[in-house]
C-alpha cells in the first residue's frame, strides 16, 4: 500500500475526534470534521496549498457553528457560561464553606470556589456558615461584606408590680 495524502487527513481527523473525548467542548470534534473534509477534497487531485486552503474554510465554518450552535444545546439549563465576575451576582447572599484540603474560608459562584475577603475588616476567615453578601471580585478573590442587620433591640425593662 503506497502513502497517500488522503489518509494523512484521515489520521488528522481521527487524532482530532479522539482528542475531543478529553476536551467535551466540541473544538477538536468540529477541526476533526474539517480534516475528513479536507481528505474528501484531496481525494480530487488538489496540491498541498489547496488542501490547507480547504482546511481553513471548512474549520471556519465549522468551529463557530460547532461551538456557538450545537454546544450549547449540550449545556445545563439555566447555566449561563462566562457571567462569573461580570457583575451580575453583586448583592447576592452566600454562605462560607471551609475548602477541606487547606481550611481556606471562601464561597461558591457557579458552582466555583473563591477565597474571600471581608471589605470592612479585610478577614480572610471566617466560620463556616456565616452568612456574607457579595459585592465584586479582586483577581480570583470575592470580596464579601456581612449582611446589614438591625439594629440590635435594647433590652426589655423589667417593670415591678
Amino acid at each position: 500500500m503506497e502513502w497517500n495524502p488522503v489518509y494523512g487527513w484521515l489520521v488528522l481527523a481521527l487524532l482530532l475526534s479522539l482528542g475531543e473525548l478529553a476536551s467535551g467542548a466540541l473544538l477538536l470534534l468540529a477541526l476533526g470534521v474539517a480534516a475528513a473534509l479536507t481528505a474528501l477534497v484531496t481525494v480530487f487531485g488538489l496540491s498541498l496549498p489547496w488542501q490547507l486552503v480547504s482546511m481553513g474554510v471548512f474549520a471556519g465554518v465549522l468551529v463557530p457553528f460547532a461551538v456557538m450552535v450545537i454546544r450549547p444545546r449540550f449545556s445545563p439549563k439555566g447555566v449561563a457560561y462566562g457571567t462569573t465576575g461580570t457583575g451580575v451576582e453583586k448583592g447576592r447572599h452566600y454562605t462560607t464553606l471551609l475548602r477541606d484540603f487547606d481550611g481556606a474560608t471562601g464561597i461558591k459562584v457557579n458552582g466555583d470556589f473563591y477565597r474571600l475577603r471581608v471589605l470592612e475588616s479585610g478577614d480572610t476567615e471566617l466560620p463556616e456558615g456565616t452568612a456574607v453578601t457579595f459585592e465584586r471580585f479582586e483577581g480570583t478573590t470575592a470580596l464579601v461584606s456581612h449582611p446589614s442587620h438591625a439594629a440590635p433591640v435594647a433590652p426589655a425593662q423589667r417593670k415591678e408590680p
